[in-house]
């Protein structure tokens, strides 16, 4: 089977990997194009490119694929089947019916659950305990076309974000095959979804990380998790961001105010929360500074106890 795959980030990388190694012929790699990144605004091939490299699969990476723009080339590369794994933009109509056996996705999460491009991250701000891999056949509107095969695991309680996507990405390359397998041989399903039972995970804004402390311990912890490492959670300390990459429980404090700084405990910073429990702060990074934990920080800064964080 001729195989024309669609990806882009990390997520997508074992995808790609377990199709080239298939013994099935990957005819191209289709991904957004490279961006400048990091603090020097370099360059950087795609992480999918990287590897489509490494295998000697050729690479397109079309600035748009609206107006019939790729169609020539999916009639030089003439795919049986589009694989699609975090690809980063909706496929027009004349790329989906293109493919003899359609076009597959490889989505974070239990469909109809979680439509939308940041799945993976809602779940754990949401304090889910468990959420998978779908692949499903693409159709017109977002996330919604028929489900194949669904894979499901748990969420460890620290569990974050990123850790949970190389999971995720990894369970993602088991499944395409196995979804592969299925429709060579005739015996794929196509489950509808339950529409009533969806929901939406939008793409994450660096303000979805800033913490509202009059919250819960539990949701906040859950957001500190889950939008770690992008946006990662923030609050104001004296004006200036400190953003905070990991945190745990703490105690019960009632009649502190939420957001409260509380004390310095086991050399974590003790915060109060707005349900009458606190969390303790292990991983903090001020602009201009490094990532480093609370203990750390302290032995070349102050910070005062009886402050609020906001």
């Amino acid at each position: 089977m001729k195989i024309l795959f669609m990806g882009t980030p990390d997520f997508a990388v074992p995808s790609l990997k377990a199709l080239a190694e298939s013994g099935d012929t990957v005819v191209g790699v289709v991904s957004q194009p490279d961006r400048p990144k990091g603090r020097g605004h370099k360059v950087q091939p795609t992480p999918v490119k990287i590897i489509a490299q490494e295998y000697g699969i050729p690479v397109f990476q079309p600035v748009t694929l609206k107006n019939n723009s790729f169609l020539d080339k999916l009639n030089e590369l003439d795919p049986d089947i589009i694989i699609v794994a975090a690809y980063g933009q909706l496929l027009p109509g004349y790329v989906l019916d293109y493919p003899k056996y359609g076009c597959v996705n490889v989505h974070g999460s239990l469909l109809p659950k979680y439509r939308g491009a940041a799945p993976v991250q809602q779940c754990i701000i949401n304090g889910d305990k468990t959420t998978g891999i779908t692949t499903m056949y693409m159709d017109r509107t977002l996330d919604t076309g028929d489900m194949i095969l669904r894979a499901e695991v748990e969420i460890g309680d620290d569990e974050t974000a990123g850790e949970l996507f190389d999971r995720l990405a990894e369970l993602g390359g088991e499944l395409i095959i196995k979804t592969l397998d299925r429709i060579k041989s005739g015996t794929a399903p196509r489950v509808k979804q339950d529409d009533d039972l969806s929901s939406y995970a939008p793409m994450l804004k660096k303000d979805t990380g800033h913490i509202d402390w009059s919250r819960s311990a539990e949701e906040i912890l859950n957001l500190i998790r889950g939008t770690n490492p992008w946006p990662l959670a923030y609050s104001e300390y004296r004006g200036e961001t400190m953003k905070i990459y990991r945190a745990a429980y703490g105690r019960k404090t009632d009649t502190e105010a939420p957001g409260s700084i509380i004390g310095i405990t086991g050399k974590k910073l003790e915060v109060s929360c707005g349900d009458g429990n606190s969390i303790l702060i292990d991983e903090i990074q001020f602009k201009g500074g490094k990532r480093m934990n609370v203990a750390s920080y302290i032995n070349g800064h102050t910070i005062k106890i009886g402050e609020t964080l906001k």
